[in-house]
């Protein structure tokens, strides 16, 4: 946290300055598109702490929300790309913004379907018309690639955009994340857990969690109704057993297949599930001998690479 005299991590992490920019602008909070606005600059300081950010960064942020988090970004990175729903927000960046403008670029619209189109889309300039929100394939041109990913995630698609990101992005090395308490907890679990299961599995594919935190309720206005975590998670794709190399597309794809098939049925054994989600019998008795897993034993038991043995013998 800054010392005593110094300057916030962002001017807009506080009860005060938060409250005065919605009013100045007639803005409520929408609770269809998750806006809890972060008014710790303790918690923005954390957040950068994991992130660490380097002068010639790209950052991508998936709702920036009023720019709290987006302008500690600007002062530390070359170059911002935000992911917004909400266009009513769009003059509220405009001024939040202001300062470091012509280094952040928007793209408005649903993250799930943007973030795939990131390195080939324009991104608007604030004050620039966008194209409309259903077609985002009519963007056109290249614009920076962006290599970390760190944003207040809204709750309700966070789970499923970490995984897609680190699937269809693959520029981006790193993702400090707040989620939802319960998707950290699923993030983080170890085979054996009670949330350990097939999201946990196929994540550990992509990238390693290397540090997280928890954030009260308290840190954000209006208080949301469930605990928060940052979740920091550096890309590292898993090894062939074979080769020693990283996984192949075509390989992660296969073993995600796997893993999704071995949890379809969860309280049945591994053998079980799997032959329930087509997979010949005869094949799989031989797939276990080879990668030296008991057919008895149930998904949840296994680790990712036991997954990726499994896959590679079937």
């Amino acid at each position: 946290m800054p010392g005593a005299g110094e300057a916030p991590y962002s001017y807009l992490a506080n009860v005060r300055e938060t409250r005065a920019t919605l009013a100045r602008f007639g803005l409520v909070t929408k609770h269809r598109l998750g806006q809890n606005f972060l008014v710790s600059d303790a918690v923005v300081g954390k957040i950068l702490g994991l992130a660490e950010l380097v002068g010639d960064d790209v950052v991508l942020e998936v709702g920036p929300g009023i720019g709290t988090l987006t302008v500690a970004l600007l002062a530390r990175a070359r170059e911002v790309i935000a992911i917004e729903a909400d266009r009513a927000l769009e003059p509220v960046l405009a001024t939040t913004c202001a300062q470091d403008a012509e280094r952040l670029t928007l793209l408005w619209g649903d993250a799930l379907r943007l973030v795939p189109l990131v390195p080939s889309a324009v991104v608007a300039p604030i004050g620039s018309p966008s194209p409309p929100s259903s077609s985002p394939s009519s963007f056109s041109g290249v614009g920076s690639v962006p290599n970390k990913l760190v944003s207040n995630l809204p709750y309700q698609v966070a789970a499923t955009l970490i995984l897609k990101l680190l699937q269809e992005l693959p520029s981006v090395g790193r993702l400090v994340v707040m989620v939802q308490a319960e998707v950290a907890d699923r993030i983080c679990a170890g085979p054996g857990s009670r949330v350990y299961g097939a999201y946990t599995a196929k994540l550990a594919l992509w990238g390693q969690v290397t540090g997280h935190f928890e954030v009260g309720r308290g840190s954000f206005l209006p208080p949301p109704h469930v605990d928060s975590t940052v979740v920091r998670i550096d890309r590292a794709l898993m090894a062939d057993p074979k080769t020693g190399l990283d996984l192949t597309p075509s390989q992660l794809d296969w073993v995600a297949h796997v893993i999704d098939a071995s949890f379809a049925q969860r309280r049945k054994t591994i053998r079980n599930s799997l032959s329930a989600g087509g997979f010949e019998r005869s094949r799989l008795d031989e797939a276990f001998a080879r990668s030296d897993i008991a057919p008895t034993t149930r998904a949840e038991s296994l680790s990712p690479s036991d997954f990726v043995r499994l896959a590679d013998a079937l």
